[in-house]
């Protein structure tokens, strides 16, 4: 028996007067796509596809994880997910260059941007590219000054949500890093970083003048 959605799918070929036998698809003499959706009107070449985007629109989730419950719209989804709960962590994606593995091939192709050095996202403003979309998103705040993170200590504002982790750290005092040498803790990785320099006796800075070097 069809359901809500599927007869929906099939009232839309019924209106372009197509005829579909099986999963077979035939299109008319103009060569129209028979599936549309009659809520945005978008077009797809498979009955099955349409589905799935209706899903878009009714925020259905069939398809449940029987480990913790968590909900998806596809069954593709649900597969992926269940590899999070699998005792062998399954990663059937492996990058041919390093043998890295990975659960997702999204995460395999970029992954594989770090050895290819591909970077297909670029800013419309200053032409900077990234090799994650997420990457570029964060950078237009910069260009907009949009700050959406902000601290409920001090309300203070920032444009990258790890920037506010980071500045968490003068309200709670932690210091997640600590230096293997002396013990000394740090709460940012980059003050650990230079505090190193005082044990290896590594001066990077010089002094373009009379050429003195420093740690920092």
């Amino acid at each position: 028996m069809e359901t809500s959605i599927e007869a929906k799918a099939a009232n839309s070929v019924s209106d372009l007067h197509v005829e579909t036998f099986g999963a077979v698809q035939i299109k008319t003499d103009m060569g129209m796509t028979p599936f549309k959706c009659d809520i945005c009107y978008k077009i797809f070449s498979r009955k099955s596809r349409l589905t799935y985007h209706y899903r878009t629109h009714t925020k259905e989730k069939p398809y449940s994880c029987n480990v913790c419950n968590q909900k998806f719209s596809q069954k593709g989804n649900l597969n992926v997910h269940f590899r999070t709960h699998t005792h062998t962590k399954e990663k059937p994606y492996s990058c041919d260059a390093c043998s890295k593995e990975f659960s997702q091939k999204s995460h395999l192709n970029r992954h594989y941007r770090t050895h290819t050095k591909e970077k297909p996202y670029s800013c419309v403003l200053c032409s900077k590219a990234f090799s994650q979309k997420c990457h570029l998103n964060e950078h237009y705040r910069f260009h907009t000054n949009e700050k959406p993170y902000s601290c409920d200590v001090c309300s203070k504002e920032f444009s990258l949500k790890d920037n506010l982790n980071k500045h968490y750290r003068i309200h709670t005092n932690e210091k997640p890093y600590s230096c293997d040498v002396c013990n000394k803790e740090f709460s940012l990785r980059g003050n650990l970083n230079q505090h190193y320099h005082i044990h290896t006796k590594v001066n990077l800075y010089s002094c373009d003048v009379c050429s003195k070097e420093f740690s920092r």
